[in-house]
């Protein structure tokens, strides 16, 4: 029974390897490029749209809804990296019941590229909202004891991401396989379409961690009001 997709490899040249892992992640973000351009290039603004560009729509709203309800104040700003994740891990699951598929977030290599794609976002975006000196000292607060406590939290935190993500993806798809070894057709096929609803509820987990994680990085501090002069 093979663990990951790592272990499948269609290629290799020397130390040179080309594994599904890799494939299946370039077609995944392939299908993900050319599908948001085939949408996009016919947008409407009239009453009657056409229903990718509604789907589309839908999605979109709901993601800045979502994205403004975890407290960034301007969604749209984050909307570009942290839809690109939400639909990224949505997708890697949606495609699981293509035959001979094995989805890239069944590898703890793909889960770690995303978990280090959050942890390079966030001080991004907290150095673009507060500044390098307001950013920097988020971590010295309330006093200089908590930098390596701070520290040691941000890391830990991408691991845990990683670890998360990929446990939860190789679990399903590994009960899927025994159950397909031990049992008749048809269970196996409910367990697959709970396998889609678990890969949707993980998209969903992932994107607002990585919110949340974001908007404690840009939240501003606003000063204490000064106590009113007694009269």
């Amino acid at each position: 029974m093979r663990l990951s997709p790592d272990e499948i490899i269609f290629w290799q040249h020397g130390f040179l390897k080309l594994n599904a892992t890799i494939v299946f992640t370039w077609a995944l973000m392939l299908v993900l490029a050319v599908g948001s351009k085939l949408i996009t290039r016919k947008l409407s603004t009239e009453h009657k749209r056409s229903r990718w560009q509604n789907l589309m729509e839908i999605v979109v709203t709901g993601i800045e809804k979502q994205i403004e309800e975890v407290g960034l104040r301007h969604p749209e700003k984050y909307l570009g990296f942290l839809g690109t994740l939400f639909l990224f891990v949505a997708t890697a699951s949606l495609c699981t019941v293509i035959p001979g598929y094995e989805p890239p977030t069944g590898s703890l290599s793909t889960t770690a590229a995303l978990a280090l794609c959050v942890f390079v976002a966030v001080p991004l975006f907290g150095i673009e909202d507060q500044g390098m000196g307001g950013y920097l000292k988020s971590y010295v607060e309330p006093t200089f004891i908590m930098l390596p406590f701070n520290i040691i939290s941000e890391i830990s935190r991408t691991l845990a991401l990683a670890v998360r993500l990929f446990g939860n993806m190789m679990s399903g798809a590994m009960i899927i396989a025994i159950l397909l070894t031990i049992t008749p057709f048809v269970f196996p096929i409910i367990m697959t379409a709970l396998g889609l609803l678990t890969g949707m509820v993980q998209a969903y987990i992932f994107s607002i961690l990585a919110a949340v994680y974001i908007a404690a990085a840009t939240r501003t501090r606003e000063p204490k009001p000064e106590p009113a002069p007694k009269t």
